[in-house]
């Protein structure tokens, strides 16, 4: 079998061949009347007119020998057959196919459309011309990429030979444009807030930093969609805005989590967390219908079930249910024992990670839909509590086994608020990466009042789920170490 390098040089010799004819190999324009997609839903039209017309696409495959070849075309939409026989192509034409193109080559073809003995739609090649000759092989046709790294760093060919990989883009794309219509047709106001920060809010996580040249200081890439800023603009006056946009977070890599992913955040003025869960709920079962045409799904080991009303899920209860422990009353040495006990691994000591460690755990093992309430007030420091009650008004989207999602009744307490961002201080001071660092022109914007506000957000990982594939294989160029 000839090495790459070695078929490359055959194909450069091939684009010599091109130049000799007279034949550009990378046109700036090629014939091409129409898309390939077009060709096909309106073929009889084109087929009844017998008026000549120009297609172009990547050959896929070259079939026949002698006299008559059938090339398969492709351009991304729609595939179609163009057939080139020797008696009706131009005899220098014909030969200069037969010895200069290859698979993989992008070319027009001039001709008109026919219908084959076996029925398929076709179209009979006058003309062609080199859109842009390849210098290298495609992969194999019936096994594309076998090694998922190169799967991903050669998207291109992943794309090209693979359509269920196209496809989830296409689904993809449509999943964030249900989105947007769903939130404007609510009444919601789509907004920009800064991807650089110099304090992260809105999540806990381990932020990325860089250093900002002019101000000659460092800053922070945002690890939500502007969960403060948005709330920045409830306090002025706008009562429904929403944001889809990229988030970083410098963690580690799994199906579920990637460093750089989309992310959307809504924010709604004088409503609760009963009312979001209400509009969410809403929200995911006009996704499943408009995107994926169904509300049954089975992914994961998990089957369930979008219709309907979800039910409501404790938090602490639950962990109880399935680990039998009282997170309200188990100091921390119970629960690590506990977390050993079921053979979890575990990173941090303080309470906070310790129970949030035992409830992904249980999490696991719910299929839902379901919504998580009632969260502890430790793993939720922007969340308003329930009075009287060390719990929180706090719901999250339980589906196939992982948190789609997260919502509350938005703390608008400044005092407490400032108390909040204490605690989680001491906790970055105790070596807890991942705690939310503190907001002080946060604190001074609630102190000139904000109104009562329920804010959610979610991410790539309900379109993962839905789909029923890796994170990863939803990014179309998911980030990669350099080849050594």
């Amino acid at each position: 079998m000839a090495s790459l390098e070695e078929l490359r040089t055959i194909r450069i010799a091939k684009l010599d061949l091109l130049k000799k004819a007279g034949m550009e190999a990378y046109p700036a324009k090629i014939p091409r009347d129409f898309c390939l997609a077009d060709a096909r839903g309106n073929f009889k039209d084109y087929e009844s007119s017998k008026k000549p017309v120009s297609i172009s696409g990547r050959i896929m495959a070259i079939r026949g020998q002698g006299a008559i070849l059938f090339v398969v075309l492709d351009d991304g939409k729609s595939t179609f057959q163009a057939v080139i026989k020797k008696d009706v192509l131009d005899s220098k034409l014909f030969e200069l196919f037969t010895n200069a193109v290859d698979i993989g080559d992008i070319i027009s073809v001039t001709g008109t459309f026919f219908t084959t003995n076996r029925g398929e739609q076709s179209i009979s090649v006058a003309s062609w011309t080199m859109a842009s000759k390849s210098l290298l092989p495609l992969p194999e046709k019936w096994h594309g990429l076998t090694d998922p790294d190169e799967k991903f760093r050669k998207r291109y060919l992943d794309f090209i030979m693979d359509l269920e990989s196209r496809e989830i883009f296409k689904k993809k794309a449509k999943f964030w444009h249900v989105i947007r219509n769903f939130f404007e047709g609510h009444g919601f106001l789509e907004v920009e807030t800064p991807t650089l920060e110099v304090t992260t809010g809105g999540a806990e996580a381990r932020p990325f930093i860089t250093h900002h040249n002019d101000f000659d200081m460092d800053v922070y890439l945002r690890i939500s969609v502007g969960e403060l800023w948005q709330k920045h603009l409830i306090a002025s006056g706008f009562q429904k805005t929403f944001e889809i946009g990229r988030v970083y977070r410098n963690e580690g890599t799994s199906p579920e989590h990637a460093q750089e992913f989309t992310n959307l955040e809504f924010y709604w003025a004088y409503a609760d967390y009963q009312d979001g869960m209400k509009l969410v709920q809403e929200l995911y079962q006009i996704i499943a219908k408009e995107v994926f045409g169904t509300m049954k799904f089975s992914v994961k080991g998990h089957s369930f079930d979008l219709s309907g009303d979800w039910p409501s899920i404790d938090y602490a209860e639950e962990i109880n249910k399935q680990t039998k422990i009282d997170i309200n009353k188990a100091d921390n040495n119970q629960l690590m024992k506990k977390i050993k006990e079921l053979g979890i691994e575990y990173d941090g000591n303080n309470r906070e990670r310790l129970v949030d460690t035992l409830w992904k755990y249980c999490r696991k093992n719910i299929s839902g839909p379901v919504f998580l309430i009632n969260h502890p007030i430790l793993v939720a420091p922007l969340a308003k509590s329930i009075q009287g009650k060390e719990i929180v008004q706090m719901f999250q989207p339980i589906i196939a086994g992982s948190e789609i999602g997260k919502g509350y009744s938005e703390l608008n307490d400044p005092i407490d608020q400032r108390k909040r961002f204490e605690a989680q201080k001491k906790l970055i001071e105790s070596g807890d990466q991942e705690a939310m660092m503190s907001d002080l022109d946060f604190v001074e914007m609630l102190e000139h009042g904000m109104p009562p506000t329920c804010g959610f957000g979610f991410g790539d990982r309900l379109f993962t789920v839905l789909i029923g594939k890796p994170l990863r294989e939803t990014q179309m160029f998911p980030l990669m170490k350099p080849k050594k």
